[in-house]
């Protein structure tokens, strides 16, 4: 996605958000972040990194994808069952943010020390998604220099 020469009313130019937790609430929470970006025509990176990988994670043999079995916050239970909580509110569910991110331009990454920290293979990661590789210079090279970065 290419980024506009002005910042859409005073915001940042771009934004890039490092997506570290493994706990379902924060995903979601980043990815609602993403969403409202995007919606405002604010270009996106996410880098997902060590725990926040199991997101990205396809579905396994019984059909859950990895941030349905994320942990929440509090109140125990998992991604799937907070979700469901969630949806039920009116607040857009994991998937629904994750298509609206994908769908509006958002450059979705992984990083290359999270999944060797994890264990993980890009193998192992959804195929519905265009995900890139990357490490920390490649993000930090695809940041604007008039952008904003979070750490969530």
């Amino acid at each position: 996605m290419a980024m506009s020469a002005n910042p859409p009313d005073g915001g940042p130019a771009k934004l890039s958000l490092v997506v570290f937790s493994a706990s379902y609430d924060r995903v979601h929470y980043a990815l609602a972040t993403a969403a409202a970006a995007l919606s405002i025509n604010t270009p996106v990176t996410l880098l997902f990194t060590m725990g926040a990988v199991r997101a990205l994670l396809a579905a396994d043999g019984g059909g859950r994808p990895g941030w349905q079995n994320l942990p929440v916050e509090t109140g125990g239970g998992d991604g799937a069952a907070r979700d469901a909580a969630l949806e039920a509110k009116g607040i857009g569910a994991f998937e629904e943010l994750l298509a609206a991110c994908a769908a509006l331009g958002a450059t979705i990454m992984v990083c290359e020390m999270g999944l060797r920290a994890g264990g993980i293979l890009p193998a192992d990661l959804r195929d519905d998604l265009e995900i890139a590789e990357g490490g920390l210079v490649t993000f930090l090279r695809d940041a604007a220099p008039d952008g904003a970065m979070l750490f969530i």
